[in-house]
């Protein structure tokens, strides 16, 4: 029998995530949302048939799984308020910067599984990070793997440290890669091209090249050599990004990704 599991939280992520369970043949009947909008209950139990209440003792009654989907600000008062009334079940944090030792000591619980998914996880094409307690289950591991690999890849980290570099690279990844196509679009209108010219070409070659990256067994640096001829185009927008230092540029604000990241976590874990 499929086990029970509860989202305590029902926004983008958490629905993303129901959607992806139900279409890896998960059963909305096994499936409880806690979500204090009424417009948002409403939306989730239609389109998915999920069980959706106000009441958090209610909706984790019988869960073998509880997924915080919560905000950041709210992990807090959540973890304190289920404390008295878990039995053994698997928190799944989604919620960004706060570590899983912080949530183990407000919900006085050492089962817990930190994940810090991405934004294309709502179209089922995410990747995260995990890391699980040391008193974590293998079967509990499984459970989780199961839940978030429905929207995506998953990495499991050695380490909880380990997840501000997931943070840095996969976690904000989505917003640089953005941040590139505005370029690209915004250069192709000044050369010239319609706005809807420069948006197909730019996110179509990005969608190709990560494509192509993706299959191929060379790696990425290899790709590139590859499209860069002696003298031609390629290797004149290169060199421009080269005396620019745009990849130096690029790695200083994944680490100052991470460097954020660690401080949300003692921010947010002090209470």
């Amino acid at each position: 029998m499929a086990k029970k599991i509860c989202f305590v939280g029902g926004g983008n992520m958490a629905t993303a995530l129901i959607g992806g369970m139900m279409g890896k043949g998960y059963s909305g009947s096994y499936i409880s949302v806690v979500e204090i909008n009424d417009e948002n209950r409403q939306r989730l139990h239609n389109e998915y048939a999920v069980r959706a209440m106000d009441d958090l003792a209610s909706g984790i009654s019988g869960t073998s799984t509880i997924v915080l989907a919560v905000k950041p600000q709210q992990l807090h008062e959540v973890a304190m308020q289920l404390a008295p009334l878990l039995k053994g079940q698997l928190l799944i944090s989604i919620a960004a910067g706060i570590r899983a030792t912080d949530i183990s000591r407000w919900a006085n619980t050492a089962s817990v599984v930190r994940a810090m998914p991405n934004t294309p996880a709502l179209i089922r094409s995410g990747m995260t990070g995990l890391y699980a307690m040391p008193d974590v289950t293998t079967a509990q591991r499984e459970q989780a793997q199961s839940i978030l690999s429905a929207v995506g890849k998953i990495l499991w980290a050695d380490d909880e440290s380990q997840l501000d570099a997931v943070t840095a690279i996969s976690g904000s990844g989505p917003a640089y890669v953005f941040y590139l196509i505005e370029a690209l679009q915004a250069a192709g209108k000044e050369l010239g091209l319609s706005v809807e010219d420069a948006r197909m070409l730019s996110l179509e070659t990005f969608l190709g090249a990560s494509k192509l990256a993706e299959t191929s067994a060379e790696d990425v640096s290899v790709l590139r050599q590859r499209v860069t001829s002696k003298n031609g185009t390629t290797e004149r927008a290169l060199i421009s990004l080269a005396d620019n230092q745009v990849a130096q540029h690029i790695i200083r604000a994944a680490h100052a990704a991470a460097t954020r990241s660690r401080e949300m976590g003692d921010e947010l874990g002090k209470a």
